[in-house]
């Protein structure tokens, strides 16, 4: 592994301060990272049964943002406030195996779902067609692809080793200049992995625009269920091309630091220049579930159910938890309308409303006042062979003496 094998040491080559920098924005990016691609998993779990094929690529891009955030934020963290790599040459490699083959992962999953929007919006015919099956196949081919160069160096085709900073591990970029197979591995890698895969998705992207922008009238004068359709095709269109360029903005600088640290001499590429590109990248772990979880509907609506039954729980142990004995039916009973009136007046998850959550207190707070209310009595009237009822209080006073 370079220089880090002979001297079994790793420092950073940049200031304390911006070690704990960064640090801190790693420990950010973890957690937000944590609790978006949590969450976002959880909810394609709920909804696994009504997910679409190109929703498959979504999920596996946030397995792959999790796989990174697990194997990467635990290690890189505690090393940046110490100032120096932690654990050794063998965890080293490790590290770098996973970082590069989740981040190739979610560069080429992101590749196949421009394709598969494409495909589906400019051609729809052999669009519609596609199907899960065909979505798990390519899910298995990124898995595949990214794993190839991910294994490489592990076969002498390229080296891992301490990134220029110090306190972590990618690629060893300054190894081509000297070695002749390094510099294919490192060429191979920026086409096959960075080029092709961008040269796709903006094509894609870019015919997918055209498309839609011609067909855009023909859609307004015709509203049937082919209208929604185009909807939704125009939304995942629109989330995937937000998921595209962040990605795309946050690894781009660590691939043009890392190209200019492969072809240049001597090591001229700062270390901190390394260091800003690495905090750039890991970005991107976060901005999947962001997109998805804020602005697309049925992602946003399931979240919602689930913030629904969690307060209807509290709802029901509150009135569980009442003193009162004699009213638990009606509990119940009001806690059937409680949900009920949820299910009518809530709004979406995100849309700047409050949604109904008073509907528990009053008919709690209503309770007492129904026992009050005495039944309504009334009287039956015989005039000849007609009888009628009446409510007593609308009887006379006379009537009323008689009749008590």
């Amino acid at each position: 592994m370079g220089n880090a094998s002979k001297s079994g040491l790793f420092l950073s080559t940049i200031s304390r301060q911006h070690d704990i920098l960064m640090g801190s924005l790693y420990s950010v990016f973890c957690v937000l990272s944590l609790l978006g691609n949590g969450m976002l998993l959880f909810v394609a779990y709920r909804k696994r049964s009504s997910l679409k094929p190109a929703e498959f690529f979504v999920v596996n891009l946030s397995v792959s943002d999790l796989g990174m955030t697990l194997s990467l934020f635990p290690l890189a963290i505690p090393s940046a406030l110490a100032h120096r790599w932690l654990f050794g040459e063998v965890v080293c490699l490790c590290y770098a195996v996973c970082g590069v083959l989740f981040g190739l992962c979610s560069l080429t999953n992101l590749t196949a779902l421009s394709s598969v929007c494409c495909l589906k919006v400019c051609v729809p015919n052999y669009g519609n067609k596609f199907s899960s099956s065909h979505a798990c196949v390519m899910v298995v081919g990124v898995w595949c692809y990214a794993s190839v160069f991910a294994v490489g160096p592990l076969v002498r085709w390229g080296s891992f080793g301490p990134e220029p900073y110090g306190t972590a591990c990618c690629i060893n970029w300054y190894t081509p200049y000297h070695d002749a197979l390094a510099m294919s591995y490192i060429i191979s890698l920026f086409i096959f992995c960075y080029i092709v895969p961008c040269t796709i998705i903006i094509l894609s992207y870019t015919f997918i625009l055209l498309t839609v922008r011609g067909s855009r009238q023909a859609v307004q004068q015709h509203v049937s269920p082919q209208t929604k359709v185009a909807n939704a095709h125009a939304l995942i269109v629109k989330l995937s091309v937000a998921v595209c360029i962040g990605f795309l903005m946050a690894w781009s600088p660590y691939a043009i630091v890392a190209m200019w640290a492969a072809f240049s001499a001597n090591e001229q590429v700062p270390p901190t220049a390394f260091a800003l590109a690495a905090i750039l990248a890991k970005t991107s772990t976060i901005y999947n579930p962001m997109v998805y979880l804020l602005f697309k509907p049925n992602f946003r609506k399931s979240l919602s159910k689930d913030t629904q039954t969690i307060r209807h729980r509290i709802c029901l142990s509150h009135s569980k938890a009442s003193p009162t004995p004699g009213i638990k039916d009606r509990q119940v009973q009001n806690f059937q309308q409680c949900n009920n009136k949820d299910a009518s007046t809530s709004t979406p998850f995100s849309s700047g409303q409050a949604e109904s959550y008073g509907a528990c207190h009053v008919y709690a707070e209503a309770e007492p006042r129904l026992q009050q209310i005495s039944p309504q009595r009334t009287a039956r009237i015989l005039e000849g062979t007609v009888q009628s009822e009446i409510p007593v209080r609308q009887l006379t006073d006379r009537m009323q003496n008689d009749l008590l």
